[in-house]
């Protein structure tokens, strides 16, 4: 068993936690196993860009983990720093022990994060933390749900598979976030995927989020 921290880590995010990659970094954290606390910044306020969280943040973005004097920025190198910082066997692994299925889903991240604006605008996370109704996608829109449920298809060749590896990784939560914005009417989302998405929600951290999400609402 990992010895106990000395001191929580601290985890700043939006305060109406609508970020899905604030969302990424704490299930990091919370799959680990490691006590957190959450901090809210009001990106409405500008609260990124004032003293003191632009001492911790540079760039005024969020999520930002503090880790004892150490602060860092953008949700894929918090998640690598956990994997260094609280590695395997002593801490769960956040990514697959073998290189190429570390390299996949590493891929799969960068591309979740650089690729399908269209849909990422039309579906904000309002539809999948909120169960907001989502209005039928626009044609570039379509173009990258169909993008998203060819590639996810190709990930996911094996009907029933519930992870993209032989155990779960980070790269899960994430490609199931983004499947869960086609939730919408006339959405096609075969229903494996739909299975495989529904899966990974379930998972303890997860659900714990959005309970954080219907507390912020309330």
């Amino acid at each position: 068993m990992p010895a106990p921290l000395a001191s929580p880590l601290t985890l700043y995010v939006d305060s109406q936690l609508l970020s899905p990659y604030a969302m990424a970094a704490y299930v990091a954290l919370a799959e680990k196993g490691l006590p957190v606390e959450l901090r809210l910044v009001d990106l409405h306020a500008g609260e990124q860009r004032m003293q003191p969280y632009t001492s911790r943040a540079p760039t005024c973005r969020v999520p930002a983990l503090a880790h004892d004097a150490f602060h860092l920025t953008e949700s894929s190198a918090i998640i690598e720093y956990l994997e260094d910082v609280f590695p395997a066997p002593d801490y769960p692994a956040l990514y697959p022990a073998a290189p190429q299925q570390r390299a996949r889903a590493r891929q799969i991240q960068a591309w979740l994060r650089s690729d399908l604006a269209a849909l990422r605008q039309e579906r904000p996370t309002e539809v999948v933390f909120h169960n907001a109704a989502g209005a039928p996608l626009g044609n570039a829109a379509q173009a990258d749900a169909a993008k998203l449920v060819r590639v996810a298809q190709a990930l996911l060749p094996t009907e029933g598979q519930s992870q993209l590896f032989e155990a779960w990784c980070i790269a899960d939560t994430e490609l199931a976030l983004m499947l869960r914005r086609l939730a919408g009417p006339g959405d096609d989302l075969p229903e494996a995927l739909r299975a495989y998405a529904d899966a990974q929600w379930r998972r303890p951290p997860v659900q714990t989020w959005l309970q954080f999400n219907q507390d912020a609402g309330a």
